[in-house]
């Protein structure tokens, strides 16, 4: 394949330049015309292309640089127009169709000599940077990957349902969460958001997670939510973190008295959704909705407290609620709400955590967790979007 396409309809120029640069050891392909230096480009795709910015025919240099760097085979060549116009405005013209370089006519063979070398190192400069970024990009969707085979798998084992979604964004947040039993009667349940994005968000959020699962905190006691995060605190201060610390939501739920006992460190508060009284035949007014169907009792479940790392020292403190039968908690990290409303995408508002808790609240059918992300955040991320953070969600039934 060649090494440079040369488009020029002069065929004294044509030779000169390809004799030169074959002088130089580079192989030269030449095109006469706009549509034959276009059709020979998207074949060999050369590295530099040298073309005259007048042409016959409808199509002149400027068109074919536009046309060309559209193509993804060839936006990273060197696009090199040879001109005669000198002054300011034709260089940016140039420029803005993107244009990499400009040589002037007449044209100086040490200049081309110069300028061609030069196009050829930003063209592999260009090149690399993209397998690099490929690279990248294959090693994170690999973490991502990891990530998710640490989580927990779905269960429906009476007295609990638990469902949960986990879609990593594309740089890779530092999202984490499980649940599992400490003993017959008490099951913990806990959700984390490391800050930023990337490999180091993603190994601390999996320290945490095997910390947890093999209670490796010494001295603390399981049971207590607001024990574990302080011993949590003490373990991963975020200057042993490069910098980095986490909210999270613990929640501890004994199924013998049905009492749930949690804290949070600056995580969204989770939503406990609790089936509404019977309705009051007498009163047609009832929950303000003229007599429809009753809305179902909504608790944010929330303790105050500093992100996980912030502070050394730092004290918890827990509550306890109760859980009626057939109640649903969702425990979500803030990328579920942090995305653009659907009906507002174009504005770039996102939906918020009131308006995603009050999707909570009217989705039409408690348990049907894709429904529920379809409903309030799936649609303005199927247009194409890419997500910014990672999105986690779990939804507990109590049966």
């Amino acid at each position: 394949m060649a090494d440079i396409l040369v488009i020029d309809d002069d065929p004294i120029i044509r030779r000169i330049l390809q004799r030169m640069l074959q002088s130089q050891g580079y192989r030269v392909a030449i095109a006469e015309t706009a549509a034959d230096g276009l059709e020979q480009a998207l074949v060999i795709t050369p590295p530099v292309i040298l073309c005259d910015w007048r042409l016959p025919g409808s199509i002149d240099g400027l068109e074919i640089c536009r046309r060309l760097k559209e193509h993804p085979d060839l936006s990273m060549s060197s696009f090199l127009l040879i001109t005669a116009h000198a002054e300011t405005a034709s260089r940016v013209e140039a420029l803005e169709a993107g244009a990499d370089d400009l040589l002037m006519k007449p044209i100086d063979m040490a200049e081309l000599k110069a300028r061609v070398k030069s196009g050829m190192r930003l063209c592999q400069l260009t090149r690399d940077l993209k397998e690099q970024k490929q690279y990248l990009e294959n090693e994170l969707a690999e973490a991502a990957s990891y990530v998710q085979s640490l989580l927990p798998r779905d269960t429906d084992q009476p007295p609990v349902k638990i469902q949960t979604r986990f879609l990593p964004s594309q740089q890779l947040g530092g999202d984490c969460f499980d649940f599992y039993w400490l003993d017959p009667d008490y099951l913990v349940i806990y959700l984390l958001d490391v800050s930023g994005h990337g490999l180091g968000a993603a190994l601390l959020s999996t320290s945490v997670l095997n910390v947890l699962r093999s209670q490796s905190l010494p001295g603390t006691n399981f049971y207590r939510p607001d024990k574990v995060l302080e011993s949590l605190n003490n373990m991963f201060q975020m200057t042993a973190q490069n910098e980095k610390y986490f909210t999270i939501w613990y929640g501890v739920y004994n199924r013998v008295n049905r009492q749930l006992m949690y804290a949070s460190a600056g995580h969204p508060p989770a939503v406990l959704l609790s089936p509404p009284p019977p309705p009051n035949t007498t009163d047609v007014t009832a929950n303000g909705n003229g007599g429809g169907a009753p809305m179902a009792e909504t608790m944010r479940l929330r303790t105050p407290g500093m992100p996980i790392g912030m502070m050394p020292g730092t004290t918890y403190t827990w509550k306890r609620c109760s859980i009626p039968d057939n109640s649903y908690l969702y425990i979500f990290s803030d990328g579920v709400y942090e995305v653009p409303e659907t009906s507002l995408a174009e504005t770039g508002e996102i939906l918020g955590l009131d308006s995603f808790i009050d999707h909570i609240v009217k989705c039409p059918r408690p348990g049907q967790l894709d429904q529920l992300i379809s409903h309030a955040t799936m649609p303005s991320i199927d247009v194409g979007q890419d997500l910014s953070d990672d999105l986690s969600l779990l939804e507990i039934n109590f049966s």
